[in-house]
C-alpha cells in the first residue's frame, strides 16, 4: 500500500524592498496544511551589519495584501481575531529564526502570509522606522481536508523467522508530530524514527518486528496514524499476511543420514567378520603344525 506523497516544496530567497538591501530572509514558499491540525513554516533571516538580541527585534507575520492584517504579533490585541491563540514564533529572532507555527488550521488559512521585521534601537522603542516586509514571495498554504494514508513497506513473511513492516507518513508539523499505532504487537516490538526530508517536510516511521506463525496467515496488520489537533484526525493502511513455510530439507537429509548410518554399520560388521575369519585361518594353520 502506498500513499500520495506531499509535493516537492520550493524555497524562496526573499528580496527586500528598496532601501532594505541589508536584510535577507528565506522561507518555504508553499506547503500543505492539514485542516484541524497544525503546520510549521520554516523561515530564517539575517542582518549582515550587526547581531541584535531578541528583545530588540519584533517579528510579525501578515497577509500579503495588507500589513495591518497581522496573523502573528507579540501583542495579540493587534492580531486578527480568528488567528489569536493559534500562532507563535519558534526559536529566537536574535538567532535569525522567524519560523511560524499555526495550530488548529482552518480551511481559510491559505494565505499568502509574509514575514516582517522591526528593529528597535531600545527595548521600549515603538516608533522605529527600521521596518522591513519581505513581500515579494510569501508562503501559501495548500489546504488538505483529509490526511494522506501511510505507506507500508515489507518483504514476504516466512514462518518462524523475524519479519518487519515499516509504516511511514509525511507531515508538516514537527512540533506536534503524528503518532503511529499498530493492530498487533507491544511497545517492545516497535521502533520509531523522525527525520526532515527537506525544508518544510518531515517523515515519521514506525517499524514493527515479530515472528509470524502458520496461524498468522491471511490475518490483517493495520497501521493507524493519529494527527495532532483539536479533532481526532486519523488515517490507516493495512496488509494481509501470507506466511510462507520455511524451507524444509528433512525429506532429503533424513534418508541420506539413515543410508550413511546403515552403510557404516554394515561396513563395520564386514570388517569384524573379515578380521575374525583371518584369525580363524591363522589358528587352523598353527594347529595343523
Amino acid at each position: 500500500t502506498s500513499n500520495r506523497y506531499f509535493p516537492v516544496y520550493t524555497l524562496s530567497v526573499l528580496s527586500p524592498p528598496v532601501g532594505a538591501e541589508e536584510w535577507k530572509a528565506s522561507v518555504v514558499s508553499s506547503m500543505d496544511a492539514l485542516v484541524d491540525s497544525c503546520v510549521v513554516v520554516p523561515c530564517s533571516f539575517s542582518h549582515p551589519k550587526e547581531t541584535l538580541p531578541t528583545a530588540r527585534l519584533r517579528g510579525q507575520w501578515h497577509r500579503t495584501n495588507d500589513r495591518d492584517q497581522l496573523i502573528y504579533y507579540k501583542d495579540e490585541t493587534r492580531v486578527l481575531e480568528n488567528f489569536r491563540g493559534r500562532t507563535q514564533l519558534l526559536g529566537e529572532l536574535g538567532k535569525g529564526n522567524c519560523s511560524l507555527e499555526i495550530t488548529d488550521i482552518k480551511s481559510h488559512d491559505n494565505g499568502p502570509f509574509c514575514f516582517r521585521i522591526e528593529l528597535a534601537r531600545t527595548e521600549t522603542d515603538t516608533q522605529t522606522k527600521d521596518k522591513f516586509s519581505f513581500v515579494e514571495d510569501c508562503v501559501t498554504l495548500r489546504m488538505m481536508s483529509e490526511p494522506n494514508a501511510p505507506s507500508l513497506t515489507h518483504k514476504d513473511p516466512i514462518q518462524g523467522r523475524p519479519f518487519t513492516i515499516t509504516c511511514s507518513v509525511m507531515h508538516t508539523c514537527p512540533t506536534n508530530k503524528p503518532e503511529i499505532t499498530w493492530s498487533r504487537g507491544s511497545a517492545d516490538d516497535v521502533t520509531e524514527s523522525h527525520r526532515e526530508i527537506q525544508r518544510g517536510l518531515w517523515e515519521i516511521s514506525s517499524v514493527l518486528t515479530f515472528i509470524p506463525a502458520e496461524k498468522d496467515s491471511h490475518q490483517d496488520v493495520t497501521c493507524t496514524v493519529l494527527f495532532q489537533g483539536r479533532k481526532t484526525i486519523t488515517s490507516s493502511s493495512k496488509m494481509t499476511l501470507y506466511v510462507r513455510r520455511s524451507e524444509n530439507y528433512n525429506y532429503i537429509i533424513i534418508p541420506v543420514v539413515v543410508a550413511l548410518g546403515s552403510a557404516a554399520i554394515f561396513g563395520g560388521l564386514c570388517f569384524l567378520m573379515v578380521k575374525k575369519y583371518n584369525l580363524f585361518n591363522r589358528l587352523s594353520r598353527i594347529s595343523r603344525r
